[in-house]
């Protein structure tokens, strides 16, 4: 099979276009529909809280399984075997993370968005907006992981030559994306994740059973087909090491990235957000065992693609396709079903990217108009329709944003990308989200140290790592693996900070609440109480 850049041979751009255009369709019919009834500021952040906890957990299982786990994941296991794995395995226990400490406490203390919980025994407005700037700010290290992946695999499929062309559709990704958020809110938004899900979760099981079935359902004629097909490295692939062992430096980078994505889901925004859109803290507990069984049944799928992608497509024509590794699920889905699959497992990666940038969006629009807007700016002093249409306006500027910085990203692996998010969601929000349920003693000042100085500490840290700048350039693709080409001012020796910035974060919670003589005791009282039975809490609604 040979591999072109104008595109894949073998691939049908009008087929793949077709497919993708009808999923298109009927999941924008769906958000009209969904629009109707979407009237109240509590119907288009949180759904009218009216999804069960089922319902809850296929949606969330289709906001998590993003671009980064679909496309970034196979590539990363099909080039580096067991290393990219670790990607699989961080980001299904950091679940236990989220079921234990956080679901049902957070479900049951806030209203629309994580601000609500920080600022329960807080100074309102000061937290608030800490709250809104690092829901911004992980939300816009997401965002480039799913415009990435966006433009790589229209590169792919449909032949489009040059940069501008892949520009092009990352912004037309950006404006469908936009128009899901702005007409169906979170109710609409919510049903295309379940849509999506559904078709993600079939689509890999169908491509298993085929690798499977390919070498007679035996996991280690599959390795030994991978391993032979790698070559020299091929050994490599099955042990750990392939990426992560060649010096004190990498070994120390794999720990880091192990601990961002075990510890990020807890604090990523727009999965905590999922949480108001159920009745009761069971169903929100109920929502996240099953979204585990979903995610996990996924990622198990993942090691037998990736596996199948190196051992069918090989590890050279994936690394010169472009989009890179992103590139290796659609190679296998064309070297197993030939166009027609090909148009499929497309689709479904486009709608993988739509549902979860919509998800995305939403979210960090909720948190500039709930909390920025309508509790800083307005002091809580606004009525909820003036709110929806300032998260309206702010999900266009986000957008745009959005648009922009994937255009800059579209050469990244996109499950590396996905671990920068979930270290910034792991310094900036998680030390904060646990002493804020469970530290009688914290307080203000507490939570704007953490806050900040885990936010500031972490992207200071990303900026200046080896992941923007300074990588050397590869022999085979004549790129640089860094995301700006042909510079280097980076001095952190490690790609992702998780290692330093998230210490560091817990720490200054702690030295800012004993540094501050703050302590609302009877505000704690009531927010234990109400974390632990949900007396109080937001009930649903219906219209």
């Amino acid at each position: 099979m040979k591999t072109l850049a104008a595109g894949v041979q073998g691939s049908n751009p009008a087929l793949n276009i077709t497919i993708f255009a009808v999923f298109v369709a009927i999941t924008l019919v769906i958000v009209f529909r969904a629009s109707r009834n979407t009237k109240t500021a509590s119907d288009y952040y949180a759904a009218g809280r009216a999804f069960t906890g089922p319902q809850n957990g296929i949606a969330i299982s289709g906001d998590y399984l993003s671009a980064a786990s679909f496309l970034g994941i196979a590539g990363a296991i099909a080039i580096n075997g067991y290393d990219g794995f670790l990607y699989s395995i961080g980001f299904l226990v950091a679940w236990l993370v989220a079921l234990l400490l956080v679901a049902e406490l957070l479900r049951n203390t806030g209203k629309f968005t994580m601000g609500d919980v920080l600022a329960f025994r807080m100074k309102q407005r000061p937290v608030r907006a800490a709250a809104a700037i690092s829901t911004l700010a992980v939300s816009f290290f997401y965002l480039l992981a799913q415009m990435a992946g966006a433009g790589g695999l229209v590169n792919l499929l449909l032949g489009i030559e040059g940069n501008l062309g892949q520009d092009l559709v990352i912004a037309v990704v950006g404006v469908i994306m936009i128009l899901y958020v702005l007409i169906g809110g979170m109710k609409g938004t919510t049903w295309v994740q379940i849509i999506k899900a559904v078709l993600l979760i079939a689509g890999a099981f169908a491509m298993t059973l085929w690798v499977l079935g390919k070498y007679g359902f035996n996991l280690s004629d599959l390795f030994q087909a991978a391993v032979d097909k790698g070559g020299k490295a091929g050994e490599a692939l099955l042990g750990p090491g392939k990426q992560y062992g060649k010096t004190g430096t990498t070994k120390l980078d794999f720990l880091s990235l192990g601990i961002a994505l075990v510890l990020g889901t807890a604090g990523l925004p727009h999965v905590l957000m999922r949480f108001y859109t159920v009745p009761t803290a069971k169903d929100a507990r109920r929502s996240v065992v099953w979204a585990i069984a979903l995610i996990g049944i996924f990622y198990l799928f993942t090691l037998v693609l990736g596996y199948g992608a190196g051992a069918l497509v090989g590890p050279d024509v994936i690394a010169k396709a472009p989009g890179t590794t992103n590139s290796a699920a659609p190679l296998l889905a064309l070297e197993l079903g030939g166009p027609v699959l090909l148009g499929f497992i497309a689709a479904v990666a486009f709608a993988t990217i739509l549902a979860v940038v919509a998800g995305l969006t939403i979210t960090a629009s909720a948190s500039f108009a709930h909390d920025v807007y309508a509790n800083v700016i307005k002091k809580g002093k606004t009525d909820p329709d003036s709110e929806v249409r300032v998260a309206r306006i702010t999900a266009l500027v986000i957008g745009a944003v959005a648009i922009v910085g994937g255009i800059l990203a579209k050469n990244q692996n996109v499950a590396f990308l996905v671990a920068l998010a979930f270290a910034v969601a792991a310094s900036a929000n998680l030390p904060t989200i646990l002493y804020s349920l469970f530290w009688k003693r914290f307080n203000t000042q507490g939570a704007l140290w953490s806050i900040y100085g885990g936010l500031i500490v972490c992207v200071i840290l990303i900026v200046f790592s080896p992941a923007v700048s300074g990588k050397p350039v590869d022999a085979k693709t004549g790129k640089s693996a860094s995301m700006i080409q042909g510079v280097d001012f980076h001095w952190f020796p490690l790609d992702n900070p998780g290692i330093v910035s998230i210490p560091i974060a817990f720490f200054l919670g702690w030295l800012g609440t004993v540094l501050s003589k703050e302590h609302n005791q009877k505000k704690y009282a009531e927010m234990e109480v109400r974390s632990l039975t949900g007396a109080g809490a937001e009930k649903a609604t219906q219209h």
